[in-house]
């Protein structure tokens, strides 16, 4: 195996052959029924060198809306990043439970190999922003109810950010979310240095005491157990821009949690195109803040792309942030039904559409260099993430 340097390539010779990485190794629909996860090969994304940094202050409030101008169209036309640039927006930041924080730079490699089966692959980058969640007419959201449901899968995947957003459970010890739940791309929301992530359980009552046992108890409501986070990691693509601009394709971030949760997760997965997805359709599920301590559920279609975010009309509001966005598809070869996470919900925007004003909710798209980025930081090996 042969690893090269994607060094002095300028920027749409590097996304050229990144795009040729990724699309030469799609395999088809096949004539079947079934939508499938394309089978992609993909790049590697690993840390060069790692600087300390100073504590910071934790002063920025939560905001859960941001605004831009910029629509579809607009960021379809932005020039594409050159391979030093993309280097810089994959360059993340680590905060630590103590305070501490360091900044990790990245190199940018694609895998060569002998064996026809090896596996390559890239990604390009874009822009977009949003406002505030808002519902399309009719509101389409369903509340979930009972434990029979909120603990079992998809559902139980879904989690909640004492910082009031909502996360994914993507591994054993880590929690997908929207890098603005905890980063206002200047310096770190208040409470982000004790943060602390909720799953919610039974609350059961018997003879005026709360207890777990649910052999002398009959579940009244749900609660939230939470459990603190170790560490973060936010992009400095989100960090370096800011959420009016190409930061807003950088909206993620991986949370760290100091145990397991024992619970069954949610794989994350390489956007595929819209129009390759199961009726062109999206899901997700999060803490919205006009239904308190309930999870909702929602799907809806895809509305337009970018290299880096979907648009879609989902009904939504402050809360729902940080939602996993995912699709269910055919994966081929084991044979099976499989969902995975293929963006993060980040928020509301209002968009120019040819002199009139419309309005959408963006979610980042999971391209296969944000894939390998963040399956790096779960796996701490890029040989386990071969596979988008």
């Amino acid at each position: 195996m042969m690893v090269l340097s994607m060094a002095g390539i300028p920027g749409l010779l590097f996304f050229l052959l990144l795009l040729l990485c990724v699309f030469g190794h799609v395999s088809p629909y096949e004539a079947s029924w079934k939508p499938t996860w394309p089978a992609y090969r993909l790049p590697v994304v690993l840390p060069q060198s790692t600087l300390n940094l100073a504590k910071p202050d934790f002063g920025a409030k939560a905001k859960l809306e941001v605004s831009s101008s910029c629509g579809p169209q607009c960021h379809k036309g932005t020039p594409l990043p050159t391979y030093e640039e993309a280097k810089q927006y994959l360059s993340y930041e680590t905060l630590y439970a103590n305070g501490s924080r360091t900044e990790t730079h990245v190199g940018i490699y694609i895998l060569s190999s002998a064996r026809p089966g090896a596996q390559h692959r890239d990604s390009g980058l874009s822009r977009s922003s949003r406002r505030k969640r808002q519902i399309y007419g009719y509101d389409s959201r369903f509340s979930i109810f009972g434990k029979d449901f909120l603990l079992n899968y998809p559902f139980s995947t879904s989690v909640k950010l004492s910082t009031g957003c909502t996360g994914t459970l993507v591994a054993e010890k880590h929690v997908l979310t929207a890098a603005h739940c905890i980063h206002d791309g200047k310096t770190y929301v208040k409470g982000t240095q004790k943060l602390r992530v909720g799953f919610l359980k039974p609350k059961f009552k018997d003879s005026g005491r709360e207890t777990n046992s649910s052999n002398s108890a009959t579940p009244e409501k749900m609660k939230f157990q939470w459990i603190r986070v170790k560490r973060t990691h936010v992009p400095k693509g989100w960090i370096k821009g800011n959420a009016n601009d190409i930061g807003m394709d950088y909206d993620y971030a991986l949370l760290e949690l100091k145990k397991p949760h024992k619970r069954k997760f949610m794989n994350i997965g390489v956007s595929p195109p819209a129009k390759q997805l199961p009726g062109g359709r999206i899901h997700f599920s999060g803490y919205d803040n006009d239904r308190p301590g309930n999870l909702v559920y929602r799907f809806c279609d895809v509305k337009d792309e970018t290299y880096d975010l979907l648009y879609q009309q989902c009904d939504a509001q402050p809360g729902a942030s940080g939602s996993g966005v995912y699709v269910r598809m055919w994966k081929r070869q084991q044979q099976k039904w499989e969902r995975k996470i293929i963006g993060i919900f980040s928020g509301h925007q209002w968009v120019d559409m040819n002199g009139s004003p419309q309005d959408f909710n963006v979610a980042v798209r999971i391209t296969p260099l944000k894939y390998a980025q963040i399956c790096y930081w779960i796996k701490g090996n890029y040989l386990d993430c071969r596979e988008g």
